[in-house]
């Protein structure tokens, strides 16, 4: 039986098995078409280079090919037919396969901007299995302090503001006092999130209006390799269409109360912006899916691209180590209690 190729000829239907050391599997299309994924390609473009890999295999005659020429197979498949630039980023990744460190992504940005969507596909794309959303560290937390503990997890991150017990003792607004509130408490289980991965070795993506720069606790370069990022919608207008979008698809009446709080949320989103910039972190504007995800894969390559470049630096002892202590005030938990590393001013 034959099947017609790519480039329109004939191709035998005929199975190619790619040996990993004594193992064999069929060639599949459809998981290097995932594996490509990672190099940016969209998986329409992804799967028709795995269909033009399949047909290369077939005119060889291969019955047999090892992951090493498959691989190399790919990168110059990927070359003739999108560019130099995907190649290198297919090599990237998958010289990254057989890293020392897990890989942690973290997905900033205000309510609204697309920060879960972006997360799903480009977890998809890596071929990463966890995704951890802030709001389910708050909602976790929010079961273990009740509201007269800590009011202020017992809110949106937009209206704290309203559930303050106390005005702010500066001149810092209310709602970005409120905000930072929430933050100072959720950012602890962030960060516990981020030891666990270290710990497993185990790649994660953390995506949430609580993944804040300068609140977070990160890992040293030799225990992880990690690819922060806050992402953005400019236009309000389209800002807004994202809240309409979300209500469609999930049946909830809730985004009414997000477009009440537009303002607020707005405000959020520049002091987020500000804390990216004064961090070094790169900001993603959202304004199409396929563009923000090309980005989001862009950083993380350049991220893992700059380790392979580097030897895994070994870890510097922390001569300002605090010693460990149990319990909520301790862990930073505490409504009045900063964590370390939080900015005390916006």
């Amino acid at each position: 039986m034959e099947s017609e190729s790519p480039t329109g000829t004939p191709a035998r239907s005929r199975h190619v098995t790619v040996r990993d050391g004594k193992a064999g599997l069929p060639y599949s299309k459809g998981l290097m078409a995932r594996s490509i994924m990672a190099s940016g390609l969209p998986p329409s473009r992804a799967h028709h280079v795995a269909e033009v890999i399949e047909q290369h295999l077939h005119e060889r005659e291969l019955d047999s090919v090892s992951s090493i020429e498959l691989r190399d197979l790919a990168a110059r498949v990927l070359e003739d037919v999108v560019g130099p630039r995907y190649a290198d980023n297919y090599l990237t990744w998958q010289r990254a396969q057989d890293r020392d460190r897990p890989l942690i992504v973290l997905l900033g940005g205000s309510t609204g901007v697309g920060k879960s969507t972006i997360a799903t596909t480009i977890a998809g794309r890596l071929g990463i299995v966890r995704i951890v959303s802030s709001d389910a560290v708050r909602e976790v937390m929010r079961g273990i302090f009740t509201r007269e503990m800590m009011p202020s997890l017992h809110a949106s991150s937009f209206d704290v503001a309203e559930h303050l017990r106390e005005p702010p003792v500066d001149d810092t607004d209310p709602v970005i006092a409120g905000f930072r509130r929430q933050v100072q408490a959720v950012s602890v289980g962030v960060t516990q999130l981020i030891r666990r991965a270290v710990v497993e070795g185990t790649d994660v993506i953390i995506e949430g209006a609580h993944v804040v720069p300068g609140f977070v606790q990160l890992p040293d370069s030799s225990e992880a390799i990690v690819a922060p990022m806050m992402v953005t919608v400019d236009d309000e207008q389209s800002h807004r269409s994202h809240f309409v979008a979300r209500q469609q698809d999930t049946r909830s009446r809730r985004h009414r109360n997000y477009l009440d709080y537009m303002t607020q949320i707005r405000l959020i989103q520049d002091y987020l912006r500000g804390l990216a910039v004064e961090h070094g972190v790169p900001i993603v504007p959202s304004y199409s899916l396929d563009a923000t995800v090309a980005r989001v894969m862009q950083l993380v390559v350049s991220q893992l691209t700059e380790a392979n470049d580097h030897p895994t630096p070994q870890p510097k002892p922390n001569q300002n180590a605090a010693p460990a202590a149990s319990g909520p005030v301790a862990a930073g938990l505490a409504e009045d209690t900063v964590p370390v590393g939080t900015p005390r001013r916006p």
